[in-house]
């Protein structure tokens, strides 16, 4: 689950550079006291920005999916992710996304580095690599801190610690809700209420009542999640199947004016009959 590499972008991990000095965006942030506590270098290449910051006196762990495959365990309070999603394809950038969230402790920062100076996007050849590798321009819906000529830095919270001031329980959600995941336009929670063990919702983040009224692009968005929340479930609750559902208008249920999906882990015996699963939202309809 954690160490996908995608066929179509294979040469990801040639876009590495060699340096002899730690990152623009690892001394940035370090010489602007920005770094705390545990620290995860996501992504870190060869590992240069990792053994600047050990010799600053941090405890600091790093990740290359290609070069230090080992994964990560536990949380972090500071994660570093630099230049990395500049060379991955969409789906692959918001795999990292999750990754991230998921590492990151609930009061924890991470800070993602893109770069600024790519004129063209899409596949290009590399002759010092004597390959084709992917790039492309990257821009987040986060915190900008730095945007110079050649890159911009990005800060990132969980979406809940954010202080939210609509109304909206979806749209400020409680600081102690365990977040799941979370990539730039959708979150993922468990229900308050669950009617199961690890019943989870998934939400975008645009605030609107009508699921259907989402464009085509976040309602992508929203089953990338919900895949990504049912590997989770599966492997920490170990249900025997599932049923997923969206309510929308009173008519059909929905409570909530906010666009919303339920991921419900099912269990063997949790009902005296489960056949027809989302039929039985009409009494009567489930046996058929």
């Amino acid at each position: 689950m954690n160490n996908y590499k995608s066929p179509q972008n294979p040469n990801a991990h040639l876009t590495v550079k060699e340096r002899k000095y730690p990152s623009f965006a690892a001394k940035h942030l370090y010489q602007n006291q920005l770094l705390q506590g545990r620290i995860l270098d996501f992504g870190c290449g060869l590992g240069k920005d990792v053994d600047f910051l050990q010799q600053q006196g941090f405890e600091v762990v790093g990740y290359d999916n290609h070069y230090c495959p080992q994964y990560p365990t536990g949380k972090f309070d500071t994660i570093l992710c630099n230049y990395v999603l500049n060379v991955l394809l969409p789906e692959e950038q918001t795999l990292v996304l999750m990754q991230i969230a998921e590492l990151l402790k609930p009061t924890g920062k991470a800070f993602f580095a893109v770069r600024r100076d790519i004129k063209k996007n899409g596949y290009v050849y590399n002759p010092k690599r004597d390959a084709t590798v992917y790039q492309c321009n990257v821009v987040l819906n986060y915190k900008s801190l730095l945007l110079a000529n050649h890159c911009e830095i990005y800060e990132y919270q969980h979406y809940n610690r954010l202080g939210k001031t609509n109304d909206c329980v979806f749209c400020a959600v409680d600081a102690d809700r365990e977040l799941i995941t979370e990539t730039a336009t959708v979150f993922a929670i468990y229900d308050k209420y669950p009617v199961s063990k690890g019943h989870a919702l998934i939400i975008p983040k645009r605030h609107i009542p009508n699921y259907f009224d989402l464009s085509t692009k976040q309602q992508q968005a929203c089953w990338f999640v919900a895949n990504r929340v049912q590997q989770i479930i599966q492997q920490l609750f170990k249900p025997d199947g599932f049923n997923i559902g969206i309510n929308i208008n009173q008519a059909a249920g929905q409570t909530i004016n906010h666009a919303h999906i339920h991921l419900i882990p099912r269990y063997l015996g949790d009902a005296p009959n489960p056949r027809g699963g989302v039929r039985g939202v009409i009494n009567g309809e489930g046996d058929y």
